[in-house]
């Protein structure tokens, strides 16, 4: 994957880097740390600038978020009820009222939580689903998508650029915080699904007495 990103990058400069980080969105596996920090990195030995590898790859994140966005608005929450109102929320313990709370607080909490997860490892992909699930004005998913995506590749491409040949040094960090916030991430899941399973549980008891 690495080797493939680098002849991508090393053929198509900004496009590359565009077209990478947009594929990057939509499929997560595909790692931008590498993008980044190898196009950082090209940035020391040939024509292309920091600044147009920002603005390139920081459009390819918007593209690739939007891509999301509205799979996000077909999958919308009236289809999600009828979804959780058969036998798979049945399976999961999930009740309708759980949807409509769930799209309320992102109503409240959407607009810190599109850039927030902008800096998280596969989060910053997968929440523009939901953004897009509670018919977030596209407006404010754009400036926020913008907002953080900016930041996130702005960093990585100057370390890139500092670094030089060492960039790989730095994608192994990079690599252990990405390993680190995904079994966070893990875990705080399965600490939910308990104490969400715990709490049913708990309710149908007090319904039955």
């Amino acid at each position: 994957m690495e080797q493939f990103v680098i002849s991508i990058m090393n053929q198509y400069g900004y496009f590359g880097i565009f077209f990478l980080i947009f594929v990057e969105n939509i499929f997560p596996p595909i790692p931008s740390e590498v993008v980044l920090l190898f196009g950082g990195f090209m940035t020391t030995y040939s024509k292309l600038s920091v600044t147009f590898m920002v603005l390139f790859s920081t459009l390819g994140s918007v593209a690739g978020a939007i891509v999301l966005y509205y799979i996000g608005k077909i999958l919308n929450k009236d289809r999600l009820k009828k979804i959780v109102a058969g036998k798979i929320g049945k399976v999961l313990r999930l009740k309708v009222n759980d949807i409509e709370k769930a799209v309320c607080w992102f109503d409240t909490k959407g607009n810190k939580t599109v850039f927030f997860c902008r800096f998280i490892p596969v989060v910053r992909s997968l929440i523009s689903i939901p953004a897009g699930m509670s018919e977030m004005s596209m407006s404010k998913f754009l400036l926020y998508t913008f907002a953080g995506s900016s930041i996130w590749n702005t960093v990585l491409l100057i370390i890139g650029n500092r670094v030089g040949n060492n960039w790989k040094d730095i994608l192994y960090i990079m690599n252990q915080y990405s390993h680190i916030v995904l079994i966070l991430l893990i875990l705080a899941l399965i600490i939910f699904l308990f104490y969400f399973c715990s709490f049913r549980s708990k309710k149908k008891k007090r319904t039955v007495k």
